[in-house]
């Protein structure tokens, strides 16, 4: 028997703040590679490698990340749709937009499995998830709702928690969901042995959740599907309908439809799953010495006992301490108590209200034609490596407030500058005047690299003019 066409979708939202400084607004913990030589993202799709029927992804994304899922998902050979929420409207709208897509693609034939996926969690046991994974697979064929339940293994308060019902092949029915529990409470669900930690990870057919959502969500089934129906093409992603989309009430899969249902199966899943909710969980994701200590980078440490030690490329020591995370990155550096890691959120809104940078972009700041680094700034001054990929071109700008002096250190570099044409090669700089409207353009075949020093009264971001723009920006 053909096994049934399984449509990953892949939920690439999220801002992470609990794992500052690691984790930015434009760079989240999806993107990042904390465990092996792979970001979190890409090990969600490479875990599904081996199960049978998988059908094209689905990545689901907001605007500001869709060139990192693109490129994210072209280093692992993988293709995908894409599709780009303009609004953020939480679990249930995102998947019942791509619910619509897989319908519609799969036309005539039998409508596809949705195996929804968050894009930041870690499954140490891919072998163990799959099976969970072809447990499930005759329950969602059958009409059921299947969510996956993550066995405890402590009385954990920062989860939500699942009750078992009655016992089911490879499962049991769906009793209920329950909150976040008080520590006394968790420990009682522990004991009882009948819950499980909710994993947020869904099986179902897309038709199946789709009349869920018409039954318990009408008005969203019905914005989602305007959302899709007015969506334009743009590169390698489809945008979903502004103003239909804002429309739809905001929700989440379990509150929209799971808590509700009668369909619902929970699966058991004993596979080292942790979702990474905070930098204390490092610790169990990461290799540890023998000190209990999780270190990655260039980490040196005496007398130090069951801290986090990360380090993103200068000397992070310690001495006689313990129980700490300590996160160095090249911008920003995080001490705290291990026992305090969840309050890291506070900190970010915090630096939030006082308007500073370091909770948005990472010192390497990624654009879809390459990425910048700051590596020096000061009054009126700032110093940036700027790579440009292999036929890859910024916009055609101009700054109000601001000169630019670029040397090329690497690769070779066609620059329009006002009227001009100019080609150069390495160890060749030139001078773009305040006002004056420019292009820098990699024609080669290796990255370009150049060495930008900016001058003048403001130096933001937001002080760039764009006349033309491959990317629709």
């Amino acid at each position: 028997m053909k096994p049934p066409v399984i449509r990953p979708v892949i939920l690439c939202g999220g801002s992470g703040t609990r794992l500052w400084p690691l984790s930015r607004t434009h760079y989240p913990k999806q993107f990042l590679c904390l465990v092996d030589d792979y970001s979190l993202l890409q090990n969600t799709l490479r875990r599904l490698d081996g199960l049978d029927g998988l059908g094209r992804p689905i990545a689901v994304a907001n605007e500001h990340h869709r060139f990192l899922v693109a490129e994210q998902l072209f280093e692992i050979g993988l293709k995908a749709d894409i599709l780009l929420e303009p609004a953020a409207r939480n679990t249930a709208p995102a998947v019942a937009a791509a619910a619509v897509g897989a319908l519609a693609d799969a036309g005539g034939d039998a409508p596809p499995l949705l195996l929804v996926l968050p894009s930041d969690h870690v499954i140490a046991g891919v072998a163990a998830f799959q099976e969970a994974v072809r447990a499930a697979i005759p329950h969602a064929q059958a009409g059921a709702l299947v969510t996956f339940g993550v066995l405890p293994d402590r009385p954990e308060t920062g989860y939500g928690y699942i009750r078992r019902g009655a016992p089911l092949d490879g499962g049991y029915v769906l009793d209920r969901f329950v909150e976040k529990p008080d520590a006394q409470t968790a420990k009682t669900y522990l004991d009882a042995g009948d819950y499980f930690w909710n994993s947020g990870m869904f099986l179902f057919r897309a038709d199946s959740f789709l009349d869920a959502l018409q039954r318990f969500a009408p008005v969203m089934r019905q914005q989602v599907a305007a959302a899709c129906e007015a969506a334009r093409r743009d590169l390698d992603f489809l945008r979903l309908d502004e103003a239909a989309f804002a429309a739809s009430p905001s929700n989440s899969i379990d509150y929209a439809v799971m808590e509700k249902t009668d369909h619902g199966v929970v699966i058991p899943l004993d596979a080292g799953w942790n979702d990474i909710g905070a930098s204390d969980a490092l610790a169990t994701v990461g290799q540890v010495d023998g000190d209990g200590n999780a270190r990655r980078g260039d980490v040196s440490s005496i007398d130090t006992s069951n801290c986090v030690l990360f380090s993103e490329g200068r000397l992070l020591a310690t001495v006689g301490v313990s129980d700490l995370v300590v996160i160095a990155t090249p911008d920003a550096v995080l001490v705290a108590d291990k026992a305090k890691a969840q309050d890291v959120k506070m900190l970010v809104d915090d630096l939030k209200r006082a308007g500073r940078c370091e909770t948005e972009f990472r010192h390497v700041v990624h654009r879809p034609w390459g990425s910048y680094e700051g590596l020096a700034h000061g009054p009126r001054y700032q110093v940036k490596r700027i790579l440009v990929k292999p036929g890859a071109s910024l916009s055609l700008q101009k700054h109000h407030h601001r000169a630019e002096h670029w040397v090329v250190v690497k690769g070779t570099a066609v620059i329009a500058r006002g009227d001009e044409s100019l080609l150069l090669s390495e160890n060749q700089s030139t001078y773009i005047p305040l006002g004056v409207v420019h292009r820098l353009e990699n024609p080669g075949k290796i990255d370009l690299e150049i060495v930008e020093v900016q001058s003048g009264s403001y130096l933001g971001e937001d002080d760039i003019v764009r006349l033309e723009d491959t990317y629709g920006r």
